[in-house]
């Protein structure tokens, strides 16, 4: 079983969506999709640099875009399950058929510019830390005011606070971990995030939904949802509540995960999966140059769609 998934803010590296440009239709299609948010999409892909595309506003509807954009690349696919780590499970409800691609372009569009403003009340941020006993490590971070708003599994938790609450976690470590700082934007699937969520609601009664066409796992409780206003209201409640990437490893296993692609720009996931579902193939689409060897795994684990149709 093949499950496909889709990175979260912090994947994104200056000039990543270059390459990808050059495939057949693609500059038109993110052209639209500019067109449709109100943003330059194959600027901030190609020639922004890291301080540009580290915005919340931008890089959100670039990673979704991004995803998308190699997931169609890949042709007709039949995944086992589909999932996404934290914005990226906008691209997972397009690839599973809750949203089409443009309604997910919008809702990730107000979804970066709410979350931006919310971020913008206090000078808060994350951290990730890796290695300690999980229990420990939690319950150290609560000790300092902060929240685990990421566990991810393989000995990987994200903080979230307010820059104070971190300085004093670089400062106090959790036994036996390090501390990474995160160049992310603000203290994400937190209380921070809060006046947020109420803009997103707003925008989710605008949206046409359709139940996912495949297994879809939700990142909040490792769940798969079967009803497409469910993924909704979790995409909205997500912003301020944590990411349990753990949990949805757990899922991939208990289904009998065999292999994994994770769509543009993929690394990160890949990278858990190694350490926490060993024997499990993985591949990380970075460039167009990934696309074959993806198509090749597609079709030994009949998740391409003509494989799935008995062709």
């Amino acid at each position: 079983m093949l499950v496909l998934v889709a990175p979260g803010q912090g994947a994104q590296t200056p000039g990543f969506l270059t390459p990808w440009l050059d495939l057949p239709g693609a500059a038109d299609r993110i052209a639209a999709w500019s067109d449709a948010i109100g943003l330059d999409l194959a600027h901030y892909g190609t020639k922004a640099d890291a301080d540009e595309i580290r915005d919340t506003a931008v890089a959100q509807p670039l990673l979704v875009a991004a995803g998308l954009l190699s997931a169609a690349a890949l042709g007709e696919v039949a995944p086992g399950a589909v999932a996404g780590h934290s914005v990226g499970e906008i691209t997972a409800a397009a690839l599973a058929g809750v949203l089409d691609d443009t309604a997910a372009l919008r809702f990730v569009r107000t979804r970066g510019l709410a979350m931006a403003e919310a971020a913008a009340v206090t000078e808060t941020g994350m951290s990730a830390v890796l290695g300690g006993d999980p229990d420990q490590v939690v319950a150290h971070l609560e000790k300092l005011g902060l929240t685990a708003a990421n566990v991810n599994g393989a000995g990987q938790i994200v903080a979230a606070g307010t820059a104070e609450q971190l300085a004093a976690l670089a400062d106090d470590k959790p036994e036996k971990a390090r501390v990474i700082a995160l160049k992310v934007a603000g203290a994400f699937h937190t209380h921070h995030m809060a006046p947020a969520v109420a803009t997103l609601e707003g925008a989710a009664t605008t949206l046409t939904v359709s139940d996912p066409a495949v297994p879809y796992v939700s990142n909040r409780d490792g769940q798969i949802v079967a009803d497409g206003a469910d993924v909704i209201s979790r995409l909205v409640g997500q912003v301020a509540n944590p990411v349990r990437w753990d949990l949805c490893m757990e899922t991939f296993k208990e289904r009998g995960v065999t292999a994994l692609i994770e769509v543009c720009p993929g690394a990160t996931l890949t990278g858990l999966a190694k350490r926490a579902l060993p024997g499990v193939r993985t591949l990380a689409l970075k460039t167009p140059d990934d696309l074959d060897a993806a198509r090749t795994l597609l079709a030994e684990t009949g998740a391409s769609a003509a494989d799935a149709a008995g062709a």
